[in-house]
């Protein structure tokens, strides 16, 4: 007898198994593929409507009642809701589709691969609606005919000396054209709910607290208040800081800060309103003490407004701290009483007479003779103070030309000099024989005057 090998036998019958569990899994994977060629696979989404495992044929009675009980609920922004059913639109399944064509694309043998993700379709051509209804429809929507409330940026406020942001408002303002689009979109497709919000049918504010620009903006802002400019008007200060500041600051729709530089010159004029002395009245005690009212001239304190105002606005650009006076284009001795100090020249038209002090001391005094007034070249009245002097002048004139030895001239070309020509002075010679305007000294009075006299020393010329 032959010997039967067991292991043999036992290997074999494993293998036979092997190919019987493996021949039926082959045949049941092609019955199943068999009826997948008249049914849809798993998980298959037709335009949001569920025909897993229908049958090709059953589609159509399937569309058709996917319709009847359509509904697009509209989620709006304020948490109200509305609707737009089939019938308002007059929404129907169309005949005349590609719906077919899904079934060439799912191929019956590659059924097991819906088992792990679904399959979704969009047939453009499967719904219809009535344009004109629609449109009806949507004008008649409550979110388009609520009071609208545009969205603003997030905006700034300043309070106790510094910015903070305030909330940006989102409104309700809907894009019209945006939310006629994602509803016939959502039609098409099938779609039950639209969120208006997340499909972006609202006009929302550019800037938000979020944003990067907000924060640099409020950087910004609270840099310019930060500024401080003490100003020294002798005893007086003015102090120019956020709380004003913040008045001539803006944001425009970027979120730009804007500097009212009509705002920043305004301040400006009003400093030199209430601080320039050019030209004001001043009481003067004469030296015959008398008292009088010495109206006009040059002489005194004035703000270079063009040149403050430029240096403010970058002074805040930078949000500067300092003390300081403002800048001048002309500038008195002091800003003590009249301005006037105690060195400077009195000229009394009236006496024909005058006075030169120095650090309260008289120096000189004598004899004039003024402009003629019969001519029409008075010699002018009020506060000025010198320009300059010069030696050895040629002045020049209608009809004359003469050469002094000491100029001093205090209002363009009129001015103290010397006058060897005049024999006399003083009485009521500048009535008949006076100057074209200028005031004529003896020649040791020019001379003392000239010695001692400084440019921008005060000459105070008045009538009794």
């Amino acid at each position: 007898m032959k010997k039967i090998n067991i292991k043999r036998l036992i290997h074999s019958e494993v293998i036979g198994n092997k190919i019987i569990i493996l021949g039926s899994i082959i045949l049941i994977y092609l019955l199943i593929s068999l009826y997948f060629n008249h049914h849809f696979f798993f998980k298959t989404i037709i335009n949001e409507v569920n025909v897993s495992l229908k049958a090709h044929d059953d589609a159509d009675h399937i569309m058709i009642s996917y319709i009847n009980d359509y509904k697009l609920l509209l989620i709006e922004r304020n948490g109200e809701t509305e609707q737009i059913t089939a019938q308002d639109i007059g929404m129907k399944y169309n005949d005349i589709n590609s719906l077919p064509n899904i079934h060439h694309v799912q191929k019956s043998f590659q059924w097991i691969t819906s088992l792990f993700k679904p399959h979704k379709y969009y047939i453009k051509d499967l719904f219809v609606y009535n344009k004109e209804a629609l449109t009806n429809k949507v004008n008649q929507l409550n979110c388009l005919n609520n009071p609208m409330i545009a969205p603003r940026n997030v905006n700034f406020k300043y309070l106790r000396g510094s910015y903070v942001m305030k909330e940006e408002v989102y409104g309700n303002t809907v894009r019209k054209e945006r939310l006629n689009e994602v509803i016939k979109m959502c039609i098409l497709k099938g779609k039950t709910k639209l969120d208006l919000n997340e499909n972006l049918c609202y006009e929302n504010p550019k800037y938000t607290m979020n944003s990067d620009k907000a924060l640099k903006t409020l950087n910004l802002l609270n840099k310019y208040v930060s500024t401080n400019i003490t100003y020294k008007f002798g005893s007086h200060i003015e102090i120019l800081d956020g709380n004003i500041i913040n008045e001539w600051l803006s944001v425009d729709e970027n979120l730009e800060v804007v500097i009212n530089y009509t705002a920043i010159t305004k301040f400006v004029k009003e400093l030199s309103r209430k601080y320039d002395t050019v030209g004001v009245t001043r009481s003067f005690k004469t030296s015959t003490s008398k008292i009088v009212e010495v109206k006009g001239g040059l002489y005194g304190w004035k703000i270079n407004q063009d040149a403050e105002a430029k240096a403010i606005l970058e002074n805040i650009k930078i949000g500067r701290l300092s003390k300081k006076e403002p800048i001048y284009t002309q500038k008195a001795l002091s800003r003590d009483k009249d301005e006037i100090g105690n060195t400077y020249v009195e000229i009394n038209i009236t006496k024909q007479h005058l006075w030169f002090y120095k650090d309260g001391k008289l120096i000189a005094q004598g004899s004039i003779v003024t402009g003629n007034p019969s001519r029409g070249f008075s010699t002018v009245v009020g506060t000025y103070m010198l320009n300059y002097k010069q030696k050895d002048a040629i002045l020049k004139g209608p009809g004359y030309e003469v050469v002094v030895n000491y100029w001093m001239p205090f209002y363009g070309n009129m001015g103290i000099h010397d006058a060897k020509w005049r024999y006399s002075f003083g009485g009521e010679i500048y009535k008949r024989r006076g100057t074209h305007g200028c005031v004529n000294a003896p020649l040791y009075l020019a001379k003392i005057i000239f010695e001692n006299i400084e440019e921008g020393i005060p000459i105070i010329s008045y009538e009794e």
